[in-house]
């Protein structure tokens, strides 16, 4: 059943939280403090019994210059630069084994995915750790580190996810003037976040993104992993206004009105993971060119391969091929 407000409430609905005075800044030394680390970017062949594809194991200085993994994949033989797909996973998710995932390389682009650092325990596995400690938490991620956005999670994971952004444009085999990125649900949090934070993408496609409109999203959803916010204030009482003060720093629709990228957004409305008014507060705030796809009938399984084929398009479409 619908789950939020009705289609057309949500074509006008523009979210419900806080915008930092010092967001910019804060996001901009994160970044600062990030990149005063070298990248040093490794690239390793590894063997698999593909014959279509090539994949590399791709590690590089992520959140404080800890080390973090991706795998590359791009068709047998690629020997120069291809337009590339730098996707980003939803929650629970890691980068998987080396002959997972290989709809994008298949079709011919190269294909970067990001480990998601201390996550990989539902649907795939992962090689990078969390370095970084936390004070009391709900198990899951939504309040690790939750006292402040400098100790917060999420600043690990989405400068993670900047930075392997900048190790893209290091390879060889990437075409840095034709870079997108990708993601569902987390992976499509993270795709409105980079898109907020770097210039010069060539497009974006955040399927049923995450992480957006987190004032309302805690109160209108019973469902993980939004509800682990709930479930910590409901012990940390005195903790509302502390916790949403970090929260609006990793915001989606915060970082939404910073982005340029075209992007393309799908929205489920009957999402109780990632509520449809959550992705609309952020779609409806984006400041670049933009495209929205609303599932009527589905759940956090949005458009399953109908959203594969739509991804397809936009990403021809941005990346000419």
């Amino acid at each position: 059943m619908y789950v939020d407000l009705p289609e057309a409430e949500l074509r006008a609905y523009r979210g419900s939280g806080r915008e930092p005075a010092d967001f910019d800044e804060f996001w901009a030394g994160t970044l600062a403090e990030a990149r005063s680390h070298d990248l040093a970017v490794t690239v390793e062949r590894v063997a698999t019994q593909l014959t279509t594809l090539d994949v590399y194991d791709v590690s590089f200085a992520g959140f404080g210059g800890q080390r973090v993994r991706a795998w590359l994949r791009v068709p047998a033989g690629t020997e120069g630069p291809l337009p590339t797909v730098v996707q980003f996973h939803g929650y629970g998710r890691g980068r998987g084994d080396e002959v997972e995932n290989l709809l994008w390389a298949s079709a011919g682009y190269a294909h970067l995915e990001l480990d998601t650092r201390g996550q990989a325990w539902s649907g795939s596995r992962g090689a990078t750790p969390d370095e970084v400690g936390s004070g009391p938490q709900v198990p899951g991620f939504l309040t690790r580190g939750i006292e402040s956005a400098a100790t917060y999670y999420f600043r690990r994971l989405i400068t993670d996810a900047v930075r392997l952004t900048d190790a893209a444009r290091e390879l060889s085999l990437v075409d840095a003037g034709r870079i997108a990125i990708f993601g569902i649900s987390q992976g499509g949090g993270l795709t409105l976040a980079v898109a907020g934070l770097v210039p010069d993408l060539a497009g974006a496609i955040a399927r049923v993104p995450f992480l957006c409109d987190f004032p309302r999203a805690t109160v209108i959803t019973d469902a993980k992993p939004y509800k682990e916010i709930g479930e910590y204030l409901a012990w940390y009482r005195d903790r509302t206004e502390r916790v949403l003060d970090t929260l609006s720093y990793f915001d989606g629709v915060n970082f939404a009105r910073r982005a340029k990228a075209p992007v393309w957004i799908t929205a489920a409305l009957m999402d109780a993971v990632c509520p449809p008014s959550t992705v609309f507060a952020a779609y409806n705030n984006y400041a670049g060119p933009k495209q929205v796809t609303v599932w009527p009938y589905n759940g956090h399984e949005g458009g399953g391969v109908d959203d594969d084929l739509l991804t397809l398009g936009a990403l021809r479409e941005v990346l000419g091929r």
